[in-house]
């Protein structure tokens, strides 16, 4: 067992073709994906192993993309995700099409991590200081009842170019996570910030810490997920559309007074593709940090 945290990447929504897809796409000047970009911050914060997450028809793809630049670099595992996983026979649902979500992706991983880990998203850029800062608490902090989330202020998260959802948190006076809220609809107006998915305009602080799935563990987490999830797909049998998300694993944690959550300060650099006119901000923000010096040349 590895003493080093584990990165464990949320991949199973990659589509299981090159074209057009931001998963597997390149962005920076010599065509790394997003995802390469949150290895390489990892590997330099100590993180020992990565774990991808996939579908089973995309696994090879995947590997041919990632295996050849990390090998010798990082251990690497594979775990799949499919509607039958954790799922019992009598529970199965015949005609589901939708993925379980995304703590139901994690949970798929419960054989393969044993030590304190990191959650991501394949495509979104969290920055070396959120891996810096996360890796620390891992590897320092975190216990079995204590866990965390790297937090994002609002105003940094935004889209020039469209709506987006953010998972809002409120906070204690330790600045530990007490609840979270996924807000819709939500964009810059004028000097204001918006929330309009619920019918009418609520008013966000721009400074108000927002998740954006970057989350760490201890493995404990992984017994709690699957009591979470014996009760979830029986709840759930009847509704096709169900999913089980990682907010809602911390959000019941924390009201039962199970666990307490530390929203992280490293949250400092953010992009993602979330339009097609997103794309060109992300190569041109990636060209910056490379001539900043923040990643060598190649990354590999």
């Amino acid at each position: 067992m590895t003493s080093k945290p584990t990165l464990v990447v949320l991949a199973a929504g990659m589509g299981s073709r090159y074209g057009g897809n931001k998963q597997i796409d390149g962005f920076g000047p010599n065509g790394e994906t997003i995802l390469e970009y949150s290895i390489f911050d990892a590997i330099r914060a100590g993180f020992g192993k990565v774990v991808f997450i996939v579908r089973q028809e995309i696994l090879e793809i995947a590997q041919e993309k990632f295996m050849p630049k990390l090998q010798g670099k990082i251990e690497v595992d594979w775990v799949l995700q499919s509607l039958d996983s954790f799922v019992p026979a009598d529970l199965k649902q015949a005609d589901r099409v939708k993925p379980f979500g995304t703590a139901h992706a994690v949970l798929c991983a419960k054989d393969a991590v044993h030590e304190p880990f990191a959650v991501i998203n394949a495509d979104d850029f969290y920055g070396k200081e959120a891996f810096a800062v996360l890796g620390k608490f891992l590897t320092t902090d975190v216990q079995p009842n204590l866990h965390a989330m790297v937090g994002y202020a609002l105003k940094n998260v935004l889209s020039a170019h469209g709506t987006v959802s953010r998972g809002v948190c409120e906070t204690n006076a330790k600045g530990q996570l007490i609840g979270m809220t996924e807000r819709t609809s939500i964009s810059q107006e004028g000097d204001k910030i918006l929330s309009r998915g619920e019918g009418e305009a609520l008013e966000i602080a721009p400074n108000t810490p927002v998740s954006m799935n970057f989350w760490g563990f201890h493995p404990a987490v992984f017994k709690d997920i699957e009591k979470m999830w014996q009760e979830f797909l029986p709840a759930n049998l009847g509704n096709l559309k169900s999913e089980f998300y990682i907010p809602t694993v911390a959000n019941n944690l924390i009201q039962a007074n199970e666990a307490a959550f530390e929203i992280l300060p490293g949250g400092k650099t953010w992009f993602g593709v979330t339009y097609t006119e997103d794309r060109p901000v992300v190569i041109e923000a990636l060209q910056q940090l490379h001539a900043q010096g923040e990643y060598p040349t190649t990354l590999w």
